[in-house]
């Protein structure tokens, strides 16, 4: 087979990046092109994405990966696509133009409207309608907030596009809704595979904004004229899988049945790969979610705070004057004391930005332990309670699913601190394999290349992952310490 070029455009909650992908045959090869800082925006009492600069860094990164200026014909791509995080979105007018920017998932406006959904429409019918776990963040909430302020961009707005699909819309022109992002959104419903309407309905929340869900997989055609002439060439646009997630699970390299996987970033989303969705009074007990993933499989699966809670505390320690790198954060967590204190991960004040350190601080306070006394102490802090969270999160997926895990699968990013994989592989007391680091970006390039027909299926996509990149694996270690402080865990949360 002739070698093919794609490029992926991965962006993260903290940074983003255009990678080329040069598949031959068996083997995929990756190599970052351009990378830029996702910063958001505090404007007018609001927390905004900078779209406008996004767009141009994606623009930036797409003539860096067909060599524009480097000679003097740019190469031959087979196609380009975008993945984002979930849930947040744009809203058009009806000639095309974006309403406004798009609003932050930590942004202050949903507070309370997990309440007032809850008093309208019941958690369980919520729950039973779309199967997606409960989290504030989520666009439900968010446009039941729009919907109860009435607001005027809501009146204004013909159609909702979830972030990559906006981006895609920016790119080629045409408006799809892929399924893996939709059903991110809490609006979706993964048994019936089309918007949970009459839930929608019920909460007031206009359903002419949502068009067709569509598989992920798709040649939407080329760029806009626009685009091609700001860049100086054409190439084929495809929606991929579009939630970060459901593109880093098709790269977990797992055979046959007994794995589950992490994606590891800013967020740790945990799960199994299934064939139909698990919606049932037990998981709504636990408080799981029902996504799509690429080939109409399920990622079942529950979200976990992840090194938001590092990330934020070095934004705080930066803004007091003191600067560290992931590096030295790191190795001063290895040289601190285990088990000081514990944290519950997903305490809900820990997901707003700014101050990590004090939150944690005050709820060790609450919980009668001493606080972390050094830098080193508030990172191993959240790297133990992560690996604590995984544990309960791996029982949970095996009591709700009856499936047996043997082996941890963490990609993505988060994959480069080896003492985080260390303490998942030590706290479950399972294998943990770790890799590739590029995951999102890997499999969101076998995406494209399943639309094309280069790549079979999800079967292939995993063969070619496993015969191109390395994996590092964990044994556990001190099991009998992290069963103590497992118990310890348990108690607290």
């Amino acid at each position: 087979m002739a070698q093919q070029r794609f490029v992926a455009f991965d962006l993260g909650a903290e940074s983003g990046r255009a990678v080329l992908g040069k598949l031959s045959g068996s083997r995929l090869t990756l190599d970052v092109k351009h990378r830029f800082p996702n910063t958001p925006v505090h404007m007018n009492g609001a927390l905004y994405w900078n779209t406008p600069s996004i767009w141009a860094e994606l623009k930036t990164g797409l003539r860096k990966s067909a060599g524009v200026g480097e000679s003097k014909r740019p190469l031959k791509l087979d196609g380009i696509a975008v993945d984002t995080w979930g849930v947040d979105f744009g809203l058009l007018g009806k000639s095309g133009e974006l309403l406004g920017l798009p609003i932050h998932y930590r942004d202050q406006r949903t507070e309370g409207m997990l309440e007032k959904a809850f008093a309208t429409a019941g958690r369980e019918a919520i729950f039973n309608a779309t199967g997606i776990q409960f989290m504030s963040l989520n666009t439900l909430y968010q446009m039941l907030s729009l919907a109860r302020g009435k607001s005027d961009l809501l009146e204004a707005a013909d159609r909702l596009l979830f972030m990559p699909d906006l981006l895609t819309y920016f790119f080629s022109g045409k408006k799809v809704c892929e399924q893996s992002i939709a059903s991110t959104s809490q609006m979706y419903d993964p048994k019936r595979k089309t918007w949970a309407s009459p839930l929608l309905k019920k909460l007031g929340i206009p359903t002419h904004l949502l068009g067709k869900v569509t598989p992920a997989g798709r040649v939407l055609g080329g760029l806009r004229q626009e685009v091609i002439d700001e860049c100086g060439f054409d190439v084929p646009v495809i929606s991929t899988a579009g939630h970060d997630t459901a593109s880093a699970v098709v790269a977990a390299p797992g055979q046959g049945d007994n794995w589950c996987y992490i994606s590891s970033g800013t967020w740790s989303l945990m799960g199994l790969e299934l064939d139909k969705p698990i919606i049932n009074a037990a998981s709504l007990a636990a408080n799981y979610t029902n996504e799509v993933g690429a080939a109409g499989k399920i990622r079942f699966l529950r979200n976990i705070m992840g090194l938001w809670l590092v990330q934020e505390c070095r934004r705080q320690w930066e803004r007091d004057g003191d600067i560290y790198d992931y590096t030295t954060l790191t190795r001063l967590a290895s040289e601190a004391s285990a088990f000081k204190c514990m944290i519950d991960p997903d305490h809900e004040p820990f997901s707003k930005p700014g101050q990590m350190p004090q939150k944690i601080a005050a709820f060790c306070k609450k919980t009668g332990q001493k606080s972390p006394s050094s830098v080193g102490e508030y990172v191993r802090t959240c790297l133990e309670a992560l690996g604590l969270a995984y544990r309960r999160t791996a029982e949970n997926l095996e009591n709700l699913s009856g499936r047996k895990i043997e082996v941890i699968h963490i990609v993505g990013g988060g994959t480069q601190n080896k003492l985080l994989n260390q303490m998942a592989a030590s706290a479950c007391g399972r294998r943990v394999v770790a890799g590739p680091v590029e995951a999102t970006a890997a499999g969101n390039i076998l995406v494209q290349a399943m639309a094309t027909g280069s790549v079979k299926d999800l079967t292939h996509a995993r063969q070619i992952i496993r015969n191109s990149f390395t994996v590092e694996t964990y044994n556990p270690q001190n099991t009998a310490e992290w069963d103590k402080a497992y118990a310890r865990f348990m108690e607290l949360v």
